[in-house]
């Protein structure tokens, strides 16, 4: 049965667009996996260490068949085939691919937290959530918007529209 599945997005190295356009385009390959929608592109201000570049984010919107942890799985491979290191916490990197909200699941064991913990912090999440459904509605009936409404900004510039070939 398909699930709507929501994946964030980020990059502050290696051209960050195109690692981010790039993997909008392997996340509509995967396997039982349709891409419904995706987020325009937002600038912010790095979380954690400043001494590193500002992180461009987005979001998109899948509907898989794909289990959660097997999702997963998917994500992190993508990743690594942008060459995501995980070095220091919040720090740099090519590609970060994050599982936000699947369907109505909640869960929460050693490699996966759904939803995700830090959403409800991080303008650069909520703000292309809410770009793909502005009615979405978390499992425990928080809404996206209410959550935007009461977030800190953290300098979130919308990028225009990407001019790739």
């Amino acid at each position: 049965m398909k699930t709507d599945a929501f994946i964030g997005l980020g990059s502050n190295l290696k051209e960050p667009a195109v690692q981010l356009a790039r993997a909008v385009a392997e996340l509509a390959g995967l396997p039982d996996t349709t891409l419904v929608a995706q987020s325009p592109f937002y600038c912010s201000s790095p979380v954690g260490p400043q001494d590193q570049p500002d992180f461009i984010n987005g979001a998109v919107w899948l509907s898989t068949d794909l289990e959660p942890h097997t999702l997963l799985d998917q994500l992190q491979a993508i990743e690594q085939e942008h060459g995501r290191e995980r070095i220091r916490h919040w720090g740099p990197r090519t590609l970060d691919l994050d599982l936000l909200v699947y369907g109505s699941r909640v869960l929460n064991d050693e490699r996966l937290t759904v939803p995700h913990r830090e959403l409800p912090h991080r303008d650069f999440v909520l703000q292309p959530l809410l770009d793909l459904d502005p009615e979405l509605t978390l499992p425990d009936g928080t809404t996206i918007s209410a959550l935007r409404a009461q977030c800190a900004d953290n300098r979130l510039r919308q990028l225009p529209p990407p001019d790739y070939p």
